[in-house]
């Protein structure tokens, strides 16, 4: 029984430090212009699971890793238009810092495109991935916008019916 949850707490660290990387290649993706497939060229032979500059970059589940970028590069146009709706009134996303915009934006497509990741999961994951970049203010912002993003798109998983 503790090899199950001993492989499956590996699998999530894997998926964390997926979502980690997919953040910071959406990030270089935006402000360098790096096209997809130099991007994955890199950061899989390069970066992910490897030492840079003293620093161990954790293994990461690839296959999460290429869907969160790909998947936001696909969608981006739709889930843009979804995270302004729930920063309604404050600062529309493409005047949003880029990296906080990159967490956002991952985040939203796994809540919108991953039904096999539970949305507390997504949310708090994409919480300590901002936490690792971001201010406290900027932290509590992605918490509200992904959290209520989640009840909208995950309504059942929060007890709701859609409505």
């Amino acid at each position: 029984m503790k090899r199950a949850v001993a492989s499956k707490d590996r699998k999530a660290n894997r998926r964390g430090a997926a979502r980690l990387a997919a953040v910071q290649a959406l990030y270089q993706m935006d402000v360098a212009g790096t096209p997809i497939d130099d991007i994955f060229a890199e950061f899989e032979s390069h970066w992910l699971g490897r030492e840079v500059e003293g620093s161990q970059y954790l293994p990461v589940e690839a296959a999460h890793f290429r869907d969160v970028v790909s998947g936001v590069l696909r969608e981006q146009r739709a889930l843009d238009r979804t995270i302004d709706e729930e920063l309604k009134g404050g600062w529309p996303l493409k005047r949003v810092e880029t990296l906080l915009r990159a967490v956002l934006r991952a985040g939203a497509y796994e809540l919108a495109h991953r039904a096999d990741v539970p949305a507390r999961a997504v949310v708090s994951e994409y919480v300590d991935v901002a936490g690792a970049f971001l201010e406290r203010e900027e932290t509590g912002m992605v918490n509200a916008v992904l959290d209520q993003m989640a009840r909208s798109f995950r309504s059942a998983e929060y007890g709701r019916t859609p409505g």
